[in-house]
């Protein structure tokens, strides 16, 4: 049988970044609850929100807290008030000094965990399922995705017996670790149970940047050194020792002109004679 993994989870260290960024040694259960009250208090206070996701990221003294909305506008409310206000619950909720900053989405089409809960917020309306992945999966193709693919389950329609049905667009490769897969999961909660909904979405590829070995280095340096001044000096070796075999028979006609000086001697000794 298949194991189904978080695509999310799958790609952490690869292409994707830790949600959460602090380093603990003992107490590392307390702040991994920390977290998860500071996250559902953000998603009960600002539900209405459009937030996909919060980022944590811890220091000495201070905690960071990043809220990725479609909707700025409500969390940080008129003059600011609203995140002000969160701001001083997460205080008293961790103890220790908050900063909240918030970071907008673009496209929320593109955002697995909003189309989901797009699509669940239809099926709380009773519109039917069919409708709402259709137009869900036609909105987010337009957008540029490369492929989309929303699978509900539970009590559809009403029905007494469950069941699951999906609907795809484009491709979605689950095994490629480089391939940019958003994932989400949201439940619509109906007066005849739990619904929920599973989407994925493929952005394209994210190349990891290229890695410098000291192997690759090597031939970089090695290139400029065979250049044409190298080979000068090894043609013009051969001239210098021409010229210097051709300069030793002079030496030794030289040497042979010196011994005529001691004629003048010769003479000198026809004075007495006379």
């Amino acid at each position: 049988m298949g194991h189904k993994i978080h695509p999310t989870g799958f790609r952490i260290g690869v292409i994707y970044d830790w949600q959460g960024k602090w380093y603990a040694d003992r107490n590392y259960g307390e702040l991994l609850h920390e977290d998860l009250r500071i996250r559902s208090l953000i998603t009960r206070t600002l539900g209405d929100a459009s937030i996909s996701k919060v980022e944590i990221e811890r220091n000495a003294n201070q905690a960071s807290v990043t809220i990725h909305t479609a909707k700025p506008g409500i969390v940080i409310g008129r003059g600011g008030q609203k995140v002000e206000e969160l701001r001083n619950r997460l205080e008293k909720l961790t103890s220790r000094r908050v900063r909240v900053n918030i970071s907008e989405i673009r496209q929320p089409e593109l955002d697995a965990y909003l189309v989901a809960r797009s699509v669940a917020d239809q099926l709380q309306r009773r519109v039917a399922h069919r409708r709402a992945m259709k137009q869900a999966v036609q909105r987010t193709m337009q957008r540029g995705a490369k492929g989309v693919k929303i699978r509900v389950a539970g009590r559809l329609g009403g029905s007494e017996m469950s069941r699951n049905e999906t609907e795809k667009d484009g491709r979605i490769p689950l095994h490629t670790l480089r391939a940019d897969i958003d994932y989400g999961l949201a439940e619509a909660h109906t007066t005849f149970g739990r619904i929920g909904v599973k989407v994925w979405i493929y952005k394209g590829d994210i190349l990891p940047p290229p890695r410098k070995s000291p192997v690759a280095e090597e031939p970089v340096d090695e290139e400029p050194t065979p250049p044409a001044p190298a080979q000068q000096p090894e043609a013009e070796a051969p001239v210098l020792l021409e010229q210097a075999e051709s300069s030793e028979p002079a030496e030794p006609v030289t040497a042979a002109a010196e011994p005529s000086e001691p004629a003048e001697p010769v003479t000198v000794p026809a004075e007495p004679n006379a």
